[in-house]
C-alpha cells in the first residue's frame, strides 16, 4: 500500500472543507469570465465593448495604413510568368528536372519598369506603370501545396483549425470608422477552397466576421442584389425602428441576465448595423454617378475587364467610407495545363483594374494609408505539366504590396535560378500576417484572445514582421 499516490483528498470530508473548497472553484471562474470581457475590451478607447465591439480602437503604435485591401487570386498564379523574372529558366527550357519533369521556361517576356527598374512580366502592359508603388515579396513560401488547406492558412494562419480570419482578426484589433458598414467586406467570395472559413470569425465574436457583397453587371449596381434582403419592401423606416427598438430592449433584457453572450452581442450589434445600412448600401454600389472617364479606367463596360473592374472600385468606394478590410476574390488561376491561354486570359481580366485602383488611391491621396496586397494562396512549378501547364509549389513564389507604408518599387527576396525555391528574404505566412499588422499599428504577439484557456493569436506562436520593406 506504500506505493499507492497520497495526493489525493480524503473519502470523507466535513461540510465546512466543502463549502472552502466550492468557493475556491466558484471564485476560478467567475475570474475567468472577467479576464474573458478584460481582454475583449483591452484596445477600445472606451468601456463600449459589449454594446459597440466596431468601434474604433487604439492601435498598439502609430499605423501606417488605416485600411487594407486584399486582391486574393485564388488558384496560385504562376510566379515564374508574372513577377519573379528568372533568365535562367529559359536558357535550361527543355531540361529534365527531377526524373521526367522538363523545365518549362516562361513563354512571356519580362520588361524592367518604372523608375525603379522592376522585372515584371508583359502580362501586364498596366501595372508595369505601377511599378514604382510595388513591393515584390519573391521569397514567400507556404507550408503545404493543397489549395483549400493552403488557402485557409493564407486567410486564417492555420490549415488544421478552424480560426478567424485575417479581416476578423484586423476588425477586432481596430474596429471600423463608418457605424452605417460593415468593418469587413468580402466581395463576390468564392465558396471553394474553404469557402466561408476564409472570411469568417472563427472564435471571434460573430460581428468581426465578413459581410459578403456581390457585385458584376448592371443589375448588381442595386442594392438588392449586392446584399440580399437589405431593403425592406413591407415597413417604412419610421416602423422597421419601432420594430428593432422592441427586439433590441428584449435582447438587452436577456444579456442582462446572462451577463456575457457573444453570440447574443453579435445579435443586438447586426440589428443595429443592418438598420443603418439600408440608407448608405444602394448609393454605394451604384457605380453609375462615377464619373465616364474613372468607368473607362478600370476598365467597366469592355470585356474582359468589366467584372473585376466593378469589384476593384467598390473596393475603392468602400475604403473611402472607412471601411477597415474588404477582400476582392478573382479565381482561375489553377493552371495545370494549357498555361498560354489560361494565364493570359487571366491576367488580362485584372492588369487594367488593378493598374486604375493604385492610380485612382494615388490621386485621391489614399495610397499612402491603404494596404494593398496581392497573392495567392502558393506559386507553380517552373517545369511543365501535361506538356503545357505548371504543378502547384509552395516552397517558393511571389506576393506583393502597394501603399500603407511600404517601400514603393522594391524587390525583396528571392528564389533560387529556376524559381523553384525560396532561398533569400524569406518569408512564411506567419510572416506575410505579422507584417501587415504591424503595418497597422498592431504587434501580432499583443493582439490575442482568449479562448477555451488559452490566448490565441493570427500567427499562433511564429511570425516575424518584416520592417525591412518598409518606407523610410
Amino acid at each position: 500500500m506504500s506505493d499507492l499516490c497520497n495526493n489525493r483528498l480524503p473519502v470523507a470530508m466535513s461540510r465546512r472543507d466543502m463549502l472552502r473548497l466550492a468557493a475556491c472553484g466558484f471564485g476560478s471562474v467567475a475570474f475567468a469570465s472577467m479576464a474573458t470581457r478584460a481582454s475583449a475590451a483591452s484596445l477600445l478607447f472606451d468601456d463600449d465593448a459589449a454594446t459597440n465591439p466596431l468601434a474604433p480602437k487604439r492601435p498598439h503604435f502609430a499605423p501606417r495604413a488605416k485600411r487594407i485591401i486584399f486582391l486574393c487570386m485564388a488558384g496560385a498564379p504562376s510566379h515564374v510568368d508574372t513577377f519573379d523574372y528568372k533568365p535562367e529558366l529559359a536558357s535550361m527550357d527543355g531540361k529534365t528536372f527531377r526524373g521526367n519533369s522538363k523545365l518549362l521556361a516562361s513563354p512571356w517576356k519580362f520588361s524592367q519598369s518604372g523608375k525603379s527598374g522592376l522585372w515584371i512580366s508583359d502580362l501586364f502592359p498596366n501595372l508595369q506603370k505601377q511599378a514604382d508603388q510595388l513591393c515584390l515579396l519573391r521569397g514567400m513560401k507556404a507550408e503545404i501545396p493543397a489549395h483549400a488547406q493552403a488557402s485557409i492558412q493564407l486567410h486564417t494562419g492555420s490549415f488544421q483549425f478552424v480560426r478567424p480570419s485575417m479581416g476578423a482578426w484586423s476588425l477586432y484589433g481596430l474596429g471600423t470608422e463608418n457605424e452605417n458598414l460593415p468593418g469587413f467586406i468580402a466581395i463576390n467570395p468564392r465558396g471553394d477552397n474553404g469557402g466561408a472559413q476564409l472570411y469568417g470569425n472563427g472564435f471571434l465574436p460573430a460581428s468581426y466576421q465578413a459581410t459578403p457583397v456581390k457585385i458584376g453587371g448592371n443589375r448588381a449596381n442595386q442594392s438588392q442584389d449586392a446584399i440580399p434582403h437589405i431593403d425592406n419592401d413591407r415597413y417604412g423606416t419610421k416602423a422597421q425602428r419601432e420594430q428593432i427598438d422592441l427586439i433590441q430592449r428584449l435582447n438587452k433584457e436577456r444579456l442582462k441576465r446572462e451577463k456575457e453572450d457573444r453570440e447574443l452581442e453579435g445579435v443586438i450589434q447586426s440589428y443595429e448595423l443592418a438598420f443603418r445600412m439600408q440608407a448608405e448600401v444602394p448609393d454605394l454600389v451604384d457605380l453609375s454617378d462615377e464619373k465616364k472617364a474613372t468607368l473607362d479606367m478600370y476598365g467597366i463596360g469592355k470585356e474582359p475587364t468589366d467584372g473585376f473592374g466593378r469589384q476593384c472600385l467598390l473596393a475603392r468606394r468602400l475604403a473611402e467610407k472607412g471601411v477597415r478590410f474588404i477582400e476582392v476574390s478573382h479565381g482561375g488561376w489553377d493552371t495545370h495545363r494549357n498555361l498560354r491561354d489560361e494565364l493570359a486570359k487571366q491576367c488580362g481580366e485584372i492588369d487594367q483594374p488593378i493598374a486604375a485602383l493604385l492610380a485612382d488611391l494615388k490621386q485621391r491621396g489614399m495610397l499612402d494609408d491603404t494596404l494593398v496586397l496581392w497573392g495567392g494562396e502558393f506559386g507553380r512549378t517552373p517545369y511543365a505539366q501535361n506538356g503545357d501547364g505548371r504543378d502547384h509549389n509552395a516552397k517558393g513564389f511571389t506576393m506583393w504590396m502597394a501603399g500603407g507604408g511600404v517601400q514603393g518599387g522594391l524587390s525583396y527576396g528571392s528564389t533560387n535560378e529556376i524559381g523553384d525555391t525560396a532561398v533569400d528574404g524569406v518569408m512564411d505566412i506567419h510572416d506575410w500576417h505579422a507584417t501587415v499588422l504591424h503595418l497597422c499599428g498592431l504587434d501580432h504577439e499583443r493582439l490575442t484572445y482568449r479562448h477555451a484557456g488559452r490566448d490565441f493569436r493570427l500567427t499562433d506562436v511564429k511570425g516575424k514582421a518584416n520592417t525591412a520593406i518598409l518606407r523610410a
